[in-house]
């Protein structure tokens, strides 16, 4: 029998096998005779063999003809989204902050509605016959920034329509500042809400303190459970961080299931290798083990009627990301920018703060052609590794930010981070397959 291509990738979880057929999508769940004889464990049956025959007389199971060479076209890169630095300033001092302490290595300062403005007319100008635009109010802290939000999004509003266009906002906020009029304000204007929170009081109290280091669990609490409540469990997210003090996160996952929060996302931290709270190599196998406790628990809520969102474990095989993001990631420095209080243009809000990554500003435009070429090519042609990897079209090669900050090249992408992407894609189709059985 013809082996499998590494663009068939087989795995077991929870006593279970499973086949995923990276080029089409496909997902299988196998029984464990199936399973040993992909494997190349045990000779094929007649059976097995004919079965594997017709999945790939389907057009299932076949090498994947862009392995060899990009399509011509890989999707519009015209620029769809933006990130608005509205505040260079915070009003926490939170340890692993890629930021540091929100002021991105300047000054703490706020963004004027001009700027903002001039920022949203870029956007719509560059974005040329894409109606589904995005903006994200980030900082340091936006709410320190609301007055700007608010004229920034009545521009944008009113500019957008008149192009037959539309801005879809979120402002990704740690909800300190979050009170009665803030929030009133943003589910008027239906703004998705990014909401920091850790986890258990003490995880989040260790990293996220205030400018006196006051632990702020509770303050963050206070505005964020009135947020959830008021939305009706929709357009939010809640996203934590977890880090090398904290690798039982399923514990922070349950913390948060009990306060009434139930769309979640914990992303492993971003920082130096050397910081005593990075994620190390012999911590992988930690966490691999919690992404499978995660999936349990994630399995074991929803049969009892009160399923969450994890973020990472929403997979969907039928429509699933668009096809540049499939082949080219977040499209940082292409179809997204950041945008600083004084209108420098960066590929994205990690990028920021680094001299060598400045494109250029509102003003002047884009003045970096190599830096978009280098984007545009941060492919996963491009990229170390991704052609052979399995999981290429659920990440686009990675995040270039990661890949920079780890190896100073977005071709070498971060293997850490690879590897625990794949493991939490083996659990997120792992649980398709098995609430698909009982649909």
């Amino acid at each position: 029998m013809t082996p499998l291509s590494s663009d068939q990738h087989l795995f077991q979880l929870f006593g279970r096998f499973f086949l995923l057929d990276a080029p089409s999508g496909s997902l299988m769940a196998l029984d464990e005779e199936a399973y040993l004889v992909l494997t190349g464990q045990r000779p094929a049956s007649a059976e097995v063999a004919e079965e594997i025959e017709t999945l790939k007389a389907q057009g299932l199971l076949q090498p994947d003809p862009l392995s060899t060479a990009p399509p011509e076209q890989m999707g519009n890169k015209r620029l769809k989204a933006l990130c608005l630095h509205v505040a260079h300033d915070c009003n926490l001092r939170c340890t692993y902050c890629f930021a540091g302490g929100g002021t991105f290595g300047g000054g703490r300062q706020r963004m004027m509605a001009s700027v903002a403005r001039g920022a949203l007319d870029l956007l719509l100008r560059e974005s040329g016959p894409i109606k589904q635009l995005e903006v994200d109010f980030f900082g340091g802290e936006p709410l320190l920034a609301l007055d700007t939000v608010k004229d920034a999004v009545a521009h944008g509003r009113q500019q957008a329509a008149a192009l037959g266009k539309r801005i879809n906002f979120t402002l990704t906020t740690n909800a300190v500042l979050l009170d009665p009029p803030a929030l009133a304000y943003l589910n008027e204007q239906g703004i998705s809400l990014v909401l920091s929170l850790d986890g258990r009081p003490a995880t989040h109290n260790r990293f996220r303190p205030d400018a006196g280091g006051a632990g702020s669990y509770e303050r963050a609490t206070r505005g964020i459970l009135p947020a959830i409540q008021s939305r009706h469990d929709t357009n939010y997210y809640v996203r934590g961080t977890f880090t090398r003090a904290n690798l039982d996160f399923c514990a922070d996952v349950k913390h948060l299931l009990s306060l009434g929060i139930t769309r979640l996302s914990l992303e492993p931290v971003v920082c130096a290798p050397d910081a005593g709270y990075a994620i190390r190599e012999e911590d992988l196998p930690v966490i691999e083990a919690e992404y499978e406790k995660l999936a349990d628990l994630y399995l074991e809520c929803a049969r009892s009627g009160r399923g969450f969102v994890f973020f990472h474990f929403e997979v969907d095989l039928d429509r699933g990301p668009c096809p540049a993001k499939r082949l080219s990631g977040c499209g940082a420095g292409q179809r997204y920018l950041a945008v600083t209080p004084d209108g420098e243009l960066y590929p994205c809000h990690q990028f920021v703060g680094r001299p060598e990554y400045l494109m250029g500003d509102l003003q002047s435009g884009i003045v970096r052609p190599d830096l978009t070429e280098a984007f545009n090519s941060a492919d996963i042609w491009h990229k170390n590794g991704c052609l052979q990897c399995w999981a290429r079209y659920f990440c686009g090669g990675g995040c270039h930010a990661n890949a920079v900050l780890r190896h100073g090249d977005l071709s070498q992408p971060d293997a850490a981070g690879c590897r625990l992407l794949r493991k939490r894609l083996e659990c997120a189709l792992a649980i398709k397959a098995i609430q698909a059985e009982t649909d």
